[in-house]
């Protein structure tokens, strides 16, 4: 099985700086005429998808998009070597704090929003990670 991650946006100039400054993302290739950026650097592929303020998120849903801060049940987690030095450069680039940097037995982690209300965690290891925590 092959993991695709796709992220819907307002702006997909903005959001293809934003992933590359914040992230260290590179840019892929352009799709379905230019409406899809991938972005590469992670262990999976990020797909920016250029979708309208206010349009339908699904046929099966009364849910509009919306790209003021939102709450998800998925988001992403970003594994980071220095997670102070991450998180200054996704404010640098335009990420907005929410809750700054706790630290667990596992490691250490900070919660961000992106410039388009998804929320992204940026984690730093320490020792075996989540294997500490495993049962």
């Amino acid at each position: 099985m092959e993991l695709l991650i796709n992220i819907d946006v307002d702006d997909l100039a903005r959001a293809v700086d934003f992933y590359t400054r914040a992230l260290g993302l590179q840019p892929g290739r352009r799709l379905f005429d230019g409406t899809v950026a991938e972005m590469l650097g992670a262990c999976a592929p990020i797909y920016l998808l250029a979708k309208a303020p206010g349009s339908l998120a699904s046929a099966r849903a009364d849910a509009r998009r919306s790209y003021a801060r939102h709450w998800t049940p998925v988001h992403l987690d970003l594994v980071v070597a220095d997670l102070d030095a991450a998180i200054e450069r996704a404010l640098a680039a335009g990420a907005e704090i929410e809750d700054w940097p706790q630290t667990f037995d596992w490691g250490r982690q900070a919660r961000l929003s992106d410039p388009f209300g998804h929320g992204l965690c940026l984690i730093e290891w320490r020792g075996q990670g989540y294997a500490i925590v495993a049962a």
